[in-house]
């Protein structure tokens, strides 16, 4: 880091796209805020640089088939992070596993704050998910949690993920969850979001499974809204069989995109145990599901439409997750770099919120386009860099989506880089 190469010259690398992150970066500030959250340093590195090679890789959609030995000797990678040369694997797993586990809730925390100074807002809906992280080694004290997707189990981690349904990215992350703890890591949660906004959120959308009706019941005391799936039971569906057909009534759907717009849908009032008061049951038909579906919420008066719609909406974001935990690649960046959790999900989180500021930036439809669209379109782009005594530029080769960042203000990056010798960087659009 202290003999980085910054001589006069012009470079070429495959990933001139995560450049269009540095005003991002240097406007947070990135180094301040690592080292507010305690990440150690190495002797000749320190933490902002090694945190940014990973944050290189896992912005650029390297999957875990895929090496990291190609992007060592690309210097566009490493000038980016602020080096001459990409650090290898051993560095890299090395780096990421002297973090105390510790500083990773600090470092989610001040990068949310950060991150709302240079235009990401949150929004007040949320979805949660609790993705299993597969663990592939031998004899650790790891749990098996279930992977619904697949309907069976295997070693890994639980870890909770909070969608903000607004805005499209990842808020929150807490990984290393036991079986045991599941149930209960929604009010952590509430509380965390409560020290970093001043409010609870407005509404949660979950999966019943990783909750208790106790739990429920300390959500609707703190004046959460939440929505959740109720589990099908034999004796739900036999009370079903015996129902007559004008029982149900048809809803119209409007603000879906999806075949099965007009289900059919019945309104009960039930009581749960260790839940006090009662609580709204919609049991919804004809929803491209071979069963019916069993809606429990704590809005009373939400219309049937709506809430339908947005449990809807939460089908499609659960889809969204999972593809952007798997397009920001969670477990390890390759087969050869592994990293603990506690280090993998904060990376995720972070990739995650600036692409979402960069959609932000763009608009025209990029707010809430995917991952992998956002990169294919932007990012997956080659780049001529040059470096001056003072400016560094870097011109992108001729692409349809061009005209879109130079009307987002791209075209006019004026932004001094501290970690580059405060060059000036330039971003030009041929």
């Amino acid at each position: 880091m202290r003999r980085l190469d910054l001589r006069p010259r012009p470079l070429r690398t495959k990933c001139g796209g995560v450049f269009l992150f540095l005003p991002s970066l240097a406007a947070l500030p990135f180094d301040q805020r690592l080292e507010e959250a305690g990440l150690p340093s190495a002797n000749k590195m320190p933490a902002a640089h090694a945190m940014r090679a990973l944050f290189a890789l896992k912005r650029f959609g390297n999957a875990r088939h895929r090496p990291v030995r190609s992007a060592v000797f690309d210097e566009g990678f490493a000038l980016f992070a602020g080096l001459n040369v990409m650090p290898k694997r051993a560095f890299l797993t090395a780096s990421s596993c002297r973090i105390d586990p510790s500083c990773a809730p600090v470092l989610m925390r001040l990068w949310h704050d950060a991150a709302r100074t240079v235009g990401l807002p949150h929004g007040v809906s949320f979805d949660l998910d609790f993705p299993p992280m597969p663990f592939h080694g031998e004899d650790a004290l790891v749990q098996k949690p279930d992977v619904s997707k697949r309907r069976r189990r295997h070693k890994g981690m639980l870890a909770l993920l909070a969608h903000d349904a607004d805005t499209r990215g990842f808020c929150y992350a807490h990984g290393q969850l036991r079986n045991e703890e599941q149930n209960d890591e929604i009010l952590p949660f509430v509380a965390e979001w409560e020290q970093r906004t001043g409010q609870v959120p407005h509404e949660l959308i979950f999966d019943s499974k990783r909750t208790t009706y106790a739990n429920l019941n300390r959500l609707n005391q703190r004046g959460l809204d939440f929505m959740t799936l109720r589990r099908r039971s034999q004796k739900l569906l036999a009370t079903l069989a015996h129902l007559p057909a004008s029982a149900w009534r048809r809803v119209a759907l409007q603000n879906v995109s999806r075949a099965y717009r007009r289900p059919r849908v019945l309104d009960d009032k039930i009581h749960l145990n260790g839940y006090d008061g009662p609580l709204r049951q919609w049991t919804v038909a004809d929803l491209g599901q071979e069963e019916p579906t069993f809606l429990v919420t704590n809005q009373m008066r939400r219309a049937a439409s709506t809430l339908i719609e947005r449990y809807a909406q939460r089908r499609v974001i659960a889809n969204s997750i999972a593809d952007g935990l798997d397009f920001f690649p969670r477990d390890a960046l390759s087969s050869a770099v592994a990293m603990p959790i506690t280090c993998d999900l904060p990376l995720t989180l972070m990739a995650s919120s600036l692409y979402r500021l960069l959609g932000a930036q763009v608009g025209r439809g990029y707010e809430v386009a995917k991952g992998r669209h956002i990169f294919r379109d932007f990012l997956d782009a080659v780049g001529l860099i040059t470096l001056s005594d003072h400016e560094m530029s870097v011109q992108y080769q001729q692409r349809a989506p061009n005209p879109l960042l130079i009307a987002a203000g791209f075209g006019n990056t004026a932004v001094s880089v501290p970690w580059l010798g405060d060059k000036r960087l330039r971003l030009v659009f041929g």
